[in-house]
């Protein structure tokens, strides 16, 4: 046997297991594609949600809940999923894509989905790396409960900032929001919730400018964007929701970003490269929401279906 024919040469390999790669694999399979996923772990960014009240079918469900509801789906199908391991590279060769992974597997595939989300924005100011794991943080979901009665700091006024506020307000003593804008950017009806929990406080047109601490943090220091007169508050936690940027530096120049570096696509969900797609945070779609994540991963992977039709490399198939 030539070394050509012991290459496996899959469909579909999807990159990120989030709302959008799970959706991608499901909607794959049905059509009796061959999908490999690759991905560091389940759920992405809707594992870091705490509550969810607007995906339909559920008045209320929790991101853990939802992620896992979503791959117990997968598990349905025959996907082979590459768990712990992230793409380090992604070439065209010929008429299909190389893959190599953060563990050295190479992987060839005809068609790509990439649904590498996103990851939040860091502040870049003194003390924020030294404390990282040590008082800052950037899941209010994930870290919330070990600041049970102690006071906190929300950086961020944006929907991610006060649905982080409001988790943390039923935990700590005090929770300090602070926005450098002059006015709140979140929806009204979050506002509403977060202005009656008692324990909260609020700071606009201020930005952090020094996280304090030794061991662990004890206070951060604010500047009014007013005056610039700063001051120090104690703390023993910060909590940095100042918004998230797409996961695409791997990527190099192989396909078009646009000017916040997300992956452009079509309404097809497909990129600068033909035979490569994207879907979720990480492509140029408006309204980043876990049910408009999970329709454009369906999107891509019925798109990546009909581009091998169109290859003659799969024959027309039913959903199953």
């Amino acid at each position: 046997m030539s070394s050509e024919q012991q290459v496996h040469l899959y469909d579909v390999v999807i990159i990120g297991a989030g709302p959008a790669g799970l959706t991608a694999a499901v909607y794959a399979a049905r059509k009796q594609l061959d999908v490999i996923m690759v991905t560091m772990d389940i759920g992405g960014q809707t594992n870091l949600t705490a509550d969810i009240a607007n995906y339909m079918g559920f008045e209320y469900i929790s991101g853990t809940e939802l992620a896992q509801k979503f791959h117990e789906q997968v598990e349905h199908f025959p996907i082979t999923t590459r768990l712990g391991a992230v793409v380090k590279s992604l070439a065209a060769e010929g008429d299909h894509f190389h893959v190599v992974t953060s563990d050295g597997e190479v992987l060839n595939s005809r068609t790509i989905i990439i649904s590498t989300g996103k990851h939040s924005r860091r502040l870049g100011v003194p003390g924020e790396k030294d404390l990282v794991g040590r008082g800052v943080s950037y899941c209010a979901t994930c870290d919330g409960p070990f600041f049970r009665g102690v006071p906190v700091l929300v950086v961020g006024g944006g929907n991610s900032g006060i649905e982080a506020a409001l988790s943390l307000s039923k935990v700590a003593s005090e929770v300090t929001i602070i926005e450098v804008q002059d006015r709140w950017p979140a929806d009204q009806v979050l506002m509403e919730q977060a202005e009656r929990a008692p324990n909260t406080a609020w700071l606009l047109q201020h930005e952090v400018v020094e996280i304090r601490g030794q061991q662990q943090v004890e206070s951060v220091v604010v500047a009014s964007g007013a005056t610039g007169e700063q001051r120090e508050i104690p703390v023993q936690g910060v909590f940095i929701e100042i918004g998230l940027i797409p996961n695409t530096e791997w990527l190099g120049d192989l396909v078009e970003l646009n000017e916040w570096k997300e992956i452009a696509v079509d309404c097809h969900a497909a990129t600068s490269v033909p035979g490569i797609f994207a879907a979720g945070d990480v492509a140029s779609t408006p309204h980043k929401q876990i049910i408009i994540a999970a329709g454009d991963g369906a999107k891509a992977a019925l798109s990546a279906y009909d581009y091998l039709l169109r290859q003659g490399v799969v024959q027309p198939q039913r959903d199953w």
